[in-house]
């Protein structure tokens, strides 16, 4: 996991009315089509209903959740030198904005800077999440957008002259897109840029598997929660036919690969019917719900320079757990 991803078709708030409907038929073909595929998979982004940020919430505070504390730290103690790096007049540009509760510590150090544009899956959170935000900061100009992170959007065209576009990718969330697609999706964040401007992006480290796994297996059962909310959703959205209790909660460290993987794992054999086809499951055959790719500091920089970027700066915690990068082109 990293924090909250957004992922849905979108354009800006004011012209998007939610469309439920349309919600509920593109999560239909996403388990259709994720559980014919062989292993079976279920997409993360939809782990963050109304449930599940809440869960995601609860393992944030987690002993184990390692990720969120060690970045908010570094922004923390750094953020001074980061605003420094980045200059005055900045637009900072968050995608997968979430409960803005991190862009908050930067932005308190910024000089003057020109404005901040949100990019998030739901409106309706989006503007919710910025209340706080708006208070802390009243003359800072926002201007939020509800769109898909993952596929080319634009920025209104009221958005605020400014002498550096900047995006913000905290949360290690990059981890969340196999490498191929994790390169894709910084290409897209360069369009967004202008010939001054860079990309701030957090970093989960690779580190201990023990360390790893506990993170993303807790022993208060919250991420297991949270996985098996999947299933839940299929059961009461899509009517599927379904026992999430049926499913063991599995998190494990993949070297060669070097991410974490997380299953839900079948107890016994049994069938999940769902939109019209029936998918059986054997006694331990798995469901793979999300991959959390870690990162050498030597991986990151090629993945960057794949994307057309370099790692001019990086700030790390003492540990070297988590780091956060300064790229620029």
């Amino acid at each position: 996991m990293g924090d909250h991803t957004a992922m849905q078709a979108g354009v800006e708030y004011a012209e998007a009315p939610i469309n439920h409907a349309e919600d509920t038929q593109g999560f239909l073909h996403d388990v259709l089509e994720g559980l014919a595929q062989s292993p079976a998979m279920l997409s993360p982004k939809y782990f963050y209903d109304a449930t599940g940020s809440r869960l995601f919430d609860r393992i944030c505070k987690l002993p184990e959740y390692y990720l969120t504390r060690t970045e908010m730290a570094i922004l923390e103690r750094s953020a001074p030198a980061i605003a420094d790096q980045l200059g005055p007049g900045v637009l900072l540009i968050e995608p997968g904005s979430g409960s803005c509760a991190k862009v908050g510590r930067l932005l308190r150090h910024l000089c003057a800077p020109a404005g901040y544009a949100p990019v998030e899956i739901s409106g309706e959170h989006l503007h919710a999440n910025l209340s706080h935000l708006r208070g802390a900061f009243p003359d800072l100009p926002i201007t939020p957008v509800c769109a898909d992170f993952t596929t080319p959007f634009s920025l209104p065209s009221d958005i605020p002259e400014t002498r550096r576009r900047v995006v913000f990718f905290p949360g290690s969330t990059i981890g969340n897109f196999p490498p191929e697609a994790a390169v894709d999706l910084l290409r897209g964040f360069r369009g967004l840029l202008d010939d001054r401007g860079g990309l701030l992006l957090g970093v989960d480290r690779r580190k201990d598997p023990r360390i790893l796994e506990a993170a993303y297996d807790d022993a208060a059962g919250v991420t297991a929660a949270f996985n098996r909310n999947l299933l839940v959703r299929m059961r009461d959205e899509l009517g599927a036919e379904v026992n999430p209790a049926g499913f063991r909660h599995r998190a494990l460290w993949n070297d060669e690969c070097s991410r974490i993987e997380m299953h839900l794992v079948s107890r016994g054999r049994q069938t999940i019917r769902v939109g019209g086809r029936t998918h059986g499951f054997h006694d331990d055959e798995h469901i793979v719900t999300e991959y959390s790719y870690k990162y050498s500091a030597e991986g990151m920089q090629r993945l960057a320079a794949q994307a057309g970027f370099r790692v001019s700066a990086q700030w790390s915690d003492d540990r070297e757990w988590f780091s956060v990068l300064w790229l620029t082109t």
